[in-house]
């Protein structure tokens, strides 16, 4: 993983870009949602629907879990486990799927060419989140990265305050993206900046309400905007935010 420099002029501060990995970088519902509802019925309990599944995506396992057992006495730790080994086993499958979304990979090109320092914080386990990096030829993109087994889960600040702490970016240098509420209200409780995805799993609306200062619909326009933002440049993106 590359070692970021110290910013030797006020010219030139080092300047970072966060990002969310499941419906950010990465289109994972389908796998997820697959693996929820197999955790569910190995345990006998009511298979939660699909679209509750998503809006639990982007927290800890265990958080979202237990938001979807409700009232159920099963313990969240043994639909969590069943939820692992479904999800590991679908790994090793050759038909596995996990793509990045269109755009990503130019986004991060453009990006890294403009000197921005990258990282990752996601509600994934590393073992996780460095399976689909490398799957994607991405891990050496990303100065670091922050997952739930060291660090409390989203909305909690720690994951963001740690990558800063990590890089040498003060917060007014930090930019988030990502799809859901809890990306957001992670940036704002580390005081630092927010980019709401439209292509992931909350909607446009929801991520203006927590506190985005920027909403954008596609990767075509995802860099533009952060590096606008970054560099105090009005942004504006085809929908309009």
């Amino acid at each position: 993983m590359p070692t970021p420099m110290p910013s030797s002029t006020a010219e030139s501060p080092l300047r970072l870009v966060v990002f969310d990995c499941d419906g950010t970088l990465v289109d994972s519902q389908h796998a997820i949602v697959s693996c929820m509802r197999d955790a569910f019925t190995a345990h006998d309990c009511a298979i939660p629907e699909d679209a509750a599944i998503r809006r639990m995506i982007g927290l800890s396992l265990e958080e979202a879990v237990s938001r979807l057992l409700a009232d159920s006495a099963v313990p969240p730790g043994l639909i969590a486990d069943a939820y692992r080994k479904a999800f590991l086993t679908m790994r090793s499958r050759p038909d596995y799927d996990e793509p990045l979304y269109p755009g990503v990979v130019a986004a991060l090109d453009a990006l890294e060419s403009a000197g921005i320092l990258l990282g990752i914080a996601t509600g994934k386990a590393r073992r996780g989140l460095v399976a689909t990096l490398e799957r994607h030829g991405l891990l050496n993109r990303f100065i670091t990265l922050q997952t739930v087994d060291s660090n409390p889960g989203k909305p909690h600040p720690a994951m963001l305050l740690r990558a800063m702490a990590e890089t040498g970016v003060d917060p007014s240098a930090t930019v988030v993206v990502g799809d859901t509420v809890y990306d957001i209200e992670m940036a704002r409780r580390a005081g630092a900046r927010a980019v709401g995805v439209a292509w992931g799993y909350h909607t446009p609306d929801e991520l203006e309400a927590a506190g985005a200062d920027r909403i954008v619909l596609g990767c075509d326009e995802l860099a533009d905007c952060l590096l606008s933002l970054l560099r105090g440049v009005p942004c504006v993106v085809s929908n309009g935010y």
